[in-house]
């Protein structure tokens, strides 16, 4: 089928009906114009990825030639001045072209462009420009920054187009170029990994940081993102509240204005759950499209879903006992709690979406919502979860989704008993399968595993541990990747500017733009470990603090 006016039509209607989405990138915040060219790589993902997903798009050269460009101001990337042959906004849809074909040469872009005068004519090119004219274009005409984003864009194409079973005309490289010589270490120095963590930090800040807002109206003296740089700032310093934070601030900003403590608690205050929930979920899907260009993302399908809690509240909660509830453990405390779904294994540990926890929130509906935000947003194939969220109607709602699991099991009688018989004969593991009782006479059919734990201090029941999976035993090593999740919320923690305010949606607001920056740290590490070494391993190699020193020092924020 042949690409046609109306599903042209339907890919924009489907784009300006998503509420995930901003398109085009320049008008959905302060931090772009239009002549940011990480606001057009933005822009090339979120048009790439519905514009193939249609039947009737089933090559590459009418998206180039079909990409709304028009808005795009390319003056402060063209080097020439005065009178020149050929727009650039033409020149850019060639080397486009050429890019998404991996042609070594202008040579071969000529030929194609003589031998199909009609996508010349689509482009408006009234003459094929020869190949010193090319050439010249490309290497002196147009900037390091703009050459960058042609390569970065037509990866984009390709993956995109390939995602969605769209025959390409070359294999996308799934990883960000490699600028370092063959010859230099394997392991690379600090000062190479700062500087290469400066770039990335700006490109994936800008990326996702214009997914907040505050939607305070027109004519304010003091910028937007003054709020979102003071909001990093208190997660620079630890235990840092926002009045101190404030004073601090106003020396260390390089703006004529910044907030005052009480205002930004004000405009914070005025955000509810569910705005929070959605501006954190649109900027963790900007932050997943641009890291699912590396191969390295696509190691992605391992879910983790947990309960974190806040310290211990020492004060009166006298009306707000439905929000500070008890903590996790069986104690007299109580704490503020918050549920997660992130990306563990051996994918890059981003906060896929978090949610408050209140009285009478039942385990089943929080593990459904943050599925569906999880599923939305990436492939799943297996999810964690702690021993809390031992229900058997949990586990039949992942069977009926399709989704493997693994969960720890409470041990009740017939556990116990059953460990009594490993003990006698000896046996380190056992299987065996079980039926769990849903009600009205219906099962979940699961298994479940015995497993002893290496030198345990323990002479009883509890030398051992029981998971119920419904996938085979194989299954039970992934879920060594739980702990990841723990380990990520000690940074979150870190990460959190200090209150003693008891407003829920404030509470949470810390919470989740602390998410929010663990996440964004760590997709720079693995921009900046594929960029540097070709590869990913899940111990960082940049630092947090040096993100977020980064983050508010070239961002648009800082």
């Amino acid at each position: 089928m042949a690409m046609t006016p109306e599903s042209r039509r339907t890919v924009f209607r489907q784009i300006a009906h998503c509420s995930y989405v901003d398109w085009p990138t320049y008008g959905s915040s302060p931090l772009f114009d239009r002549s940011s060219l990480p606001a057009l790589e933005s822009d090339v993902r979120v048009v790439a990825k519905t514009w193939f997903q249609q039947d009737e798009h089933e090559g590459v050269e009418p998206f180039v030639h079909t990409l709304p460009l028009a808005y795009v101001q390319f003056d402060p990337h063209d080097r020439y001045a005065g009178l020149t042959s050929y727009e650039m906004e033409t020149l850019f849809r060639l080397f486009l072209l050429k890019e998404c074909h991996g042609w070594d040469h202008e040579t071969a872009l000529v030929e194609y462009l003589t031998q199909h005068p009609d996508f010349s004519e689509q482009i408006g090119l009234e003459s094929v420009p020869d190949q010193s004219t090319l050439w010249r274009s490309w290497h002196h005409r147009f900037t390091a920054d703009l050459r960058n984003t042609v390569e970065t864009t037509a990866r984009t194409i390709l993956i995109k187009a390939q995602n969605a079973g769209v025959s390409v005309p070359r294999e996308p490289e799934r990883q960000s170029r490699r600028h370092h010589d063959e010859n230099e270490e394997s392991d690379p120095a600090d000062q190479t990994i700062l500087e290469q963590a400066e770039a990335v930090t700006n490109r994936v800040s800008d990326v996702a940081f214009p997914a907040f807002s505050l939607d305070r109206g027109e004519g304010c003296e003091i910028h937007e993102n003054a709020y979102w740089d003071l909001q990093t700032y208190l997660g620079l310093r630890e235990n840092l509240a926002v009045n101190e934070g404030a004073r601090s601030f106003i020396h260390e900003s390089t703006r004529d204005r910044t907030p005052l403590g009480h205002a930004h608690r004000e405009h914070v205050r005025d955000l509810s759950i569910e705005q929070i929930r959605e501006m954190y979920r649109q900027a963790v899907s900007r932050l997943l499209d641009r890291v699912a260009e590396t191969e390295e993302f696509f190691r992605a399908g391992i879910v983790a879903i947990d309960i974190t809690e806040s310290d211990p509240f020492t004060g009166n909660r006298a009306g707000y006992e439905d929000e500070i509830i008890g903590t996790k453990e069986n104690t007299d405390e109580y704490a503020y709690q918050w549920a997660t779904v992130q990306l563990v294994g051996n994918a890059v540990p981003i906060v896929l979406d978090a949610r408050p926890v209140r009285k009478g929130d039942t385990r089943k509906e929080i593990v459904t919502d943050l599925l569906d935000s999880a599923e939305a947003a990436v492939h799943v194939d297996n999810v964690l979860m702690d021993r809390e969220f031992d229900s058997q109607h949990i586990l039949e709602m992942l069977s009926q989704r399709g989704l493997s699991y693994v969960v720890p099991k409470r041990m009740q009688t017939s556990e116990k008993a059953q460990t009594k018989r490993l003990l006698k004969k000896e046996k380190d593991r056992y299987e065996t399968d079980r039926k769990l009782h849903l009600g009205d006479n219906e099962w979940h059919s699961t298994t479940l595993i015995y497993r002893r734990k290496e030198n345990s201090e323990h002479t009883d029941h509890r030398q051992y541990s029981v998971f119920m999976t419904n996938r085979n035993s194989g299954l039970l090593t992934e879920y060594g990747y739980q702990w990841e999740i723990e380990s990520g919320y000690k940074s979150i923690k870190r990460f959190m500017g200090a209150t003693t305010s008891k407003h829920f949606g404030l509470r949470f607001f810390y919470f989740a733009f602390a998410c929010l920056l663990y996440s964004i740290w760590r997709a720079v590490d693995l921009l900046v470990q594929v960029q540097l070494t070709g590869e990913y391993e899940h111990s960082p190699i940049v630092t947090a603090d040096n993100t977020l020193t980064l983050v508010k020092k070239e961002t648009g924020i800082g």
